[in-house]
């Protein structure tokens, strides 16, 4: 018997890249709802209870609603930002710690993570955990995406040329966001990685579609004592030898050209991890696809462990 589930927001960015990873496989069904209904409460409600899982494509507000909607029958993954610190729900992120992966299973709602902050958990929160990076460490975070991370929206702007006739194209070749310093996955950031400060954090978004990486650097001399570059490359070869998602680079080893482009694992739920350094200064950086595992991958890998099938069904690594 088929797992029926529903896509709410099926329409948006990350809700077409999850239907693409579903439509095809044999062991689900997915369900639809007809355009007209689509805020339509009770249309939504009997659906919902049509569904084993409902996955939430939705701006946060709709999110919260429709999670409420849904009742307590069906599973459901949040894709919004909406409860991804609500201690409620589980964070779907199977790879952030030993017992991640079994809550997230166990789960009746699981928050999918966002792109940035699967980046930056997979290389911080394992650091931290060790003791190697001290939990009041003032961290920075430098982040580049494609367009394609910001919605519909964002989208239009770059691929329409949907931008105010002051810009030069200049304006648009890189764009720098979150000025202010509130960005909203800054609080993802700080929970999950078990920091007591927040990061500074100012991504970048650049003209291409899709591709991201996410850089912490870090000073040795604001480390425990001791700890060496390579300390941090042995740390992460431990916590992800493993993982099937999670692959730690060579120590000091990029692309062939000595430089690390932010495409080359667009397509698959492939996240991987650099560090290099020297005696004073060390980097850790994750390169993955920002629609990938830093979006719809995650949420399908989420729901296969919440469903009870193999956890990679439907995804390239």
């Amino acid at each position: 018997m088929k797992h029926r589930v529903f896509i709410d927001g099926q329409e948006g960015t990350t809700g077409l890249q999850i239907h693409e990873r579903l439509r095809e496989r044999a062991d689900l069904e997915v369900i639809e709802i007809a355009p007209e209904s689509r805020k339509d409460p009770a249309a939504k409600r009997a659906i919902y209870e049509r569904a084993d899982l409902a996955i939430l494509c939705l701006p946060d507000a709709a999110a919260i609603e429709a999670a409420e909607l849904a009742g307590p029958n069906t599973r459901v993954i949040d894709a919004s930002t909406a409860h991804r610190v609500n201690g409620a729900w589980a964070f779907g992120l199977p790879e952030l710690a030993p017992e991640q992966r079994a809550q997230i299973r166990d789960a009746r709602r699981v928050s999918n993570p966002g792109c940035y902050p699967t980046g930056f958990l997979l290389g911080v929160r394992p650091l931290v955990d060790a003791g190697i990076l001290p939990r009041e460490y003032p961290v920075t975070v430098h982040a580049l995406s494609g367009y394609s991370g910001g919605g519909k929206k964002l989208i239009a702007e770059f691929e329409q040329n949907a931008r105010p006739e002051s810009d030069t194209a200049a304006d648009w070749a890189v764009r720098l966001y979150g000025l202010n310093l509130d960005h909203k996955h800054v609080s993802e950031m700080q929970k999950h990685a078990g920091l007591t400060r927040a990061p500074v954090f100012c991504p970048i978004v650049g003209n291409y579609y899709q591709g991201m990486l996410v850089s912490v650097p870090l000073h040795v001399s604001d480390l425990n004592k001791g700890v060496k570059p390579e300390d941090v490359h042995s740390v992460l070869e431990e916590r992800y030898a493993n993982e099937a998602c999670v692959r730690v680079m060579p120590f000091g080893q990029f692309d062939a050209d000595g430089r690390l482009g932010a495409a080359a694992v667009n397509g698959t739920n492939r996240v991987e991890l650099f560090v290099s350094g020297k005696p004073e200064q060390i980097l850790v950086t994750a390169r993955l696809d920002n629609l990938g595992k830093g979006a719809a991958g995650a949420a399908v890998q989420n729901l296969n462990l919440m469903l009870g099938l193999p956890e990679l069904t439907g995804l390239r690594v």
